[in-house]
């Protein structure tokens, strides 16, 4: 949903160039099915799918490991769908093949306020990131990395992307791989609470929704 959001900005003022990782989420199949259905809605010029296995083998997270449970309720402070360095790995490979494109700009859907306390989405993370992207490439090579959604809440983000008409029926948040969204886990809950917050029906299904429920 995030990163559908971002892509639209993107698109008022920049040529588009897509990314996406395959890295051994139990949301894999669907999240590349809809990566290829926003290809074709955006038709960005370039797109690249990353395949990392190696962070399924590294494990230590609900996201990868078969025998670890995504949880329906994160109490931890950081809890174990957080994939270690996940956002730093991305961005490296991102920044790299901005370099190669000679794009100025890598727009990633980091989040901040609304979200699950992963360390790799706040803005001290980004920035510094950021400047070790401009200390570790070319001279000539110009790279800011822009967060947009970084401050604002999931309901505004619902928000700005009905405002910018981004096809969010083609977007999918849920951690876990079906036909219809679970629900039940922290992304769902956060996703399905700010459609409800911004007063807009959330355009797909899913299996258990706590609100429609509750009414």
């Amino acid at each position: 949903m995030d990163s559908a959001v971002c892509a639209s900005i993107a698109s008022q003022t920049y040529k588009l160039a897509f990314i996406h990782f395959q890295y051994g989420q139990k949301s894999s199949k669907k999240e590349l099915e809809c990566f290829e259905k926003l290809v074709n809605f955006f038709k960005p010029e370039k797109t690249l799918i990353v395949e990392l296995p190696f962070l399924k083998k590294i494990g230590g997270s609900s996201l990868t490991v078969e025998d670890m449970e995504i949880p329906e309720k994160d109490d931890a402070q950081i809890p174990s769908t957080y994939v270690p360095f996940r956002n730093g790995i991305f961005l490296s490979i991102a920044c790299a093949w901005a370099e190669v494109l000679g794009a100025e700009k890598v727009f990633i859907g980091a989040n901040q306020i609304d979200f699950s306390g992963y360390p790799d989405c706040r803005e001290e993370f980004l920035k510094t990131f950021n400047d070790a992207v401009n200390k570790g490439t070319k001279p000539e090579t110009h790279i800011k990395i822009e967060a947009p959604l970084l401050n604002l809440t999931k309901k505004e983000i619902v928000e700005l992307g009905i405002k910018l008409q981004t096809p969010f029926h083609l977007t999918w948040s849920c951690y876990r791989e079906g036909e219809k969204a679970c629900g039940r886990c922290s992304s769902c809950h956060l996703r399905i609470k700010a459609f409800k917050e911004a007063g807009v029906k959330d355009p797909i299904p899913y299996e258990k929704n706590p609100f429609e429920e509750s009414e």
